[in-house]
């Protein structure tokens, strides 16, 4: 399980978790029909989660978990790096 991090939204677990779980690149609307959000709002949350480092744009328009990502998954990023980031 990983370390709660004040800003995140409920929906920021399942995109991180998503990626975890498929390691592909995805646009924001495959991945809200996999994780039944709304496209709109997981647009959002995946510019809020690349400017955090967790996420990298790769292409126009796709999304993949960065390095930083994986490591806070895996419980091995000092989580007080995130909690200084501001939305």
């Amino acid at each position: 399980m990983v370390e709660r991090v004040p800003w995140m939204s409920p929906v920021d677990y399942e995109i991180i978790l998503f990626f975890d779980e498929h390691p592909i690149q995805v646009s924001p609307k495959v991945l809200a029909a996999n994780i039944e959000y709304d496209r709109q709002y997981v647009s959002k949350r995946c510019r809020t989660l690349t400017d955090a480092g967790l996420l990298e744009s790769v292409d126009t328009g796709l999304y993949q978990l960065t390095e930083a990502g994986q490591a806070y998954l895996d419980g091995e990023l000092d989580v007080s790096e995130l909690e200084g980031f501001e939305e």
